[in-house]
């Protein structure tokens, strides 16, 4: 497979060590041309920084039906289009059986865009209702139940790259969440191997606000599908995260763009890892019997963890 090449004309790669990029004006109300070049180029350049598609890569296009994943899938129409290298998307939705949900919608729409498109099935709400304690979260196991599916279809399919909706304030949640009820640094990747090493999972609206999303959703009328699984139960700790960026952002305006450009910014000799950064091997210049190697060692392991 060849190289990896920008999929906007304004998107180079960049360094490893840079920032992720500053969120740029806010379009006028009402101005979907200029919030689509918006998230083009915002898309494109997450694509670029962390080579996320690359030529001859069949795409499965997960697609839930709600505001993420089909403004995902809207967007990476509009780059493939443009794109320096060829790739294929496929839609997939996983028809989990809830009660009610629409079957015929999510057809409808990707007949109408011109999108191939397959709907699985799989029973996954029966097994949910039926393990889970009532009243008790049933996101975890639902999350698990459909990751295996689409796991399972893409290997059998031939799919190289498996494209999920999440968005920056997913990746900023999450940080959090770990953070505060895990006691660990780590977050949502934009870029991921999968734990049997055999799917690559990409994340195209990493640098992507949620507000933003919802009002290109609401400017392009996509037919949004609630999920209904439960009463659109949500993880309370989520939950309490979601609150508490909502006042920050609220009260401190770009706050949540500046913690998104830190994920991409780590100092390992700054924070407390000795996995990560040779704390025991760190010797001033005037110790004695120092060893001046040791030192730049220890820089250079900074540098490149």
């Amino acid at each position: 497979m060849s190289a990896v090449l920008p999929l906007h004309p304004d998107s180079t790669p960049r360094d490893a060590t840079s920032a992720l990029p500053l969120a740029e004006p806010e379009p006028r109300a009402g101005s979907v041309e200029k919030l689509a070049t918006r998230l083009r180029h915002q898309v494109g350049q997450a694509i670029a920084d962390f080579g996320m598609i690359e030529d001859g890569d069949k795409v499965m296009v997960c697609l839930s039906g709600g505001k993420d994943s089909y403004t995902m899938l809207d967007v990476l129409l509009q780059l493939q289009k443009k794109a320096p290298v060829k790739f294929e998307l496929v839609a997939v939705n996983l028809d989990q059986k809830q009660p009610d949900f629409p079957e015929d919608v999510l057809p409808r729409y990707l007949e109408s865009v011109g999108v191939p498109y397959t709907i699985l099935e799989q029973d996954t709400y029966s097994v949910v209702t039926r393990v889970v304690p009532e009243g008790k979260t049933m996101c975890s196991l639902c999350s698990r139940l459909r990751r295996g599916a689409l796991y399972t279809h893409a290997a059998e399919h031939g799919f190289t790259k498996i494209a999920l909706g999440h968005h920056r304030d997913d990746l900023v949640a999450t940080f959090f969440l770990n953070l505060f009820f895990h006691a660990k640094l780590s977050g949502m990747p934009p870029k991921l191997l999968s734990d049997d090493g055999r799917h690559v999972v990409i994340r195209p609206l990493a640098y992507v606000r949620e507000d933003d999303i919802a009002r290109y959703a609401r400017l392009k009328q996509f037919p949004i599908i609630p999920c209904n699984l439960c009463g659109s139960q949500e993880n309370l700790q989520r939950k309490q995260v979601q609150r508490m960026m909502a006042d920050w952002e609220r009260e401190s305006p770009g706050r949540l763009e500046t913690i998104a450009r830190a994920l991409g910014d780590i100092r390992p000799s700054q924070l407390s890892d000795p996995k990560l950064f040779d704390f025991l091997g760190l010797r001033g210049a005037g110790t004695v019997d120092s060893d001046p190697s040791s030192d730049e060692a220890s820089v250079a392991s900074a540098r490149t963890a």
